[in-house]
């Protein structure tokens, strides 16, 4: 198995996987981002994310979208994984795993000194692995989120906007 950084063209790839771990939750219909969002916010000149790819035998076997993030109540940076997907016929070789350490590595050497990421409350399985690599569960915070056209109406105020 390798791990290596996504690439531009790997972009129709990662969606795929996206669509394939909302399907597995049951949620493919939430997902509205496509190929080419990804592309433009991830591969541009200031990426919001980055990704990681598992292969095996040059065969896609997972991947790890993060970025950073910074605690002001720790004063540090660190890492939100956003996304880790592992492909059915890899499960249960580690490869999530090894994604994560590969994320958190890199995380690491540009100073981060933690990581946060969020699990679908009905994906019990992932709540385990997480807690399984030692990813705790923590029970002090909630998120909260505001999206669309309310996100929209709410930014645009702030601007004197419609």
């Amino acid at each position: 198995m390798t791990i290596r950084e996504a690439r531009a063209d790997d972009a129709r790839l990662l969606h795929e996987a996206l669509l394939s771990l909302a399907r597995h939750t049951g949620d493919e219909h939430k997902i509205e981002s496509t190929p080419e969002d990804l592309l433009q916010y991830g591969f541009g000149p200031n990426p919001a994310f980055e990704a990681l790819i598992a292969e095996v035998d040059g065969r896609f076997a997972g991947m790890c979208l993060s970025f950073s993030s910074f605690s002001t109540w720790r004063g540090k940076p660190g890492i939100y994984v956003q996304d880790l997907y592992v492909d059915d016929a890899f499960r249960g070789r580690r490869i999530g795993e090894r994604l994560l350490q590969a994320a958190a590595s890199r995380g690491y050497a540009r100073g981060a000194r933690h990581l946060r990421l969020s699990v679908d409350r009905a994906n019990i399985s992932a709540q385990a692995f997480y807690e399984r690599v030692g990813i705790q569960h923590c029970r002090d915070e909630q998120i909260h989120m505001m999206r669309g056209e309310q996100f929209e109406a709410f930014a645009q105020r702030a601007t004197g906007g419609e």
